[in-house]
């Protein structure tokens, strides 16, 4: 975090780890979140003149570089930042690794308006929010329920505070979703 940056805006996308807020925060920064896909991204970059954004796909989007993706940018600064380290990126990345996740996991359905009021209905007690899909915060985990914008399916991502929560709550969640199916 620079100075300059104290209080900037930072983009991310509504599927991306809690860590990412929090660190945000932790920086001085503002967090916001935004629905999956490019063109929201660009255009809550632009609304909240943020300095950056990122999204979960690995697509990084620097106001300095006129709020395109820019893989070589990010690169140069985690290069940057290894260069003035003394340990490796993985030990470095580790306070990071701080909650079990699923990963992005599809499913197929016939009906996604009924699954997400279904969802909606179960997890009532739940912070819900409908930014993108339906959204459960239950405290020790949260997930992201949304349609995929490129195929027929739906995409769930899960954090939980560790890994037999995640399976507990996963397991849940199948009981509506079915398994999985690899894409």
């Amino acid at each position: 975090s620079r100075p300059e940056n104290a209080g900037a805006t930072v983009v991310y996308d509504s599927r991306s780890s809690r860590v990412v807020a929090e660190e945000i925060i932790a920086a001085g920064g503002k967090p916001h979140r935004e629905r999956v896909g490019h063109s929201f991204l660009n255009r809550a970059l632009s609304d909240t003149g943020a300095i950056f954004g990122g999204k979960l796909s690995g697509h990084f989007y620097f106001r300095d570089s006129f709020c395109t993706d820019s893989g070589a940018i990010a690169l140069a600064r985690v290069l940057s930042i290894l260069s003035s380290q003394p340990m490796p990126l993985s030990e470095l990345i580790k306070p990071l690794q701080r909650y079990a996740q699923t990963g992005e996991l599809s499913f197929q359905m016939d009906d996604p308006i009924a699954r997400f009021r279904e969802i909606a209905d179960k997890y009532r007690k739940a912070k819900l929010d409908y930014l993108d899909g339906v959204s459960a915060d239950m405290g020790d985990c949260w997930f992201n329920l949304r349609r995929s914008n490129s195929e027929p399916l739906l995409r769930l991502n899960m954090e939980c505070a560790d890994e037999s929560l995640l399976a507990e709550r996963l397991s849940d969640l199948k009981v509506i979703l079915g398994e999985p199916v690899s894409d």
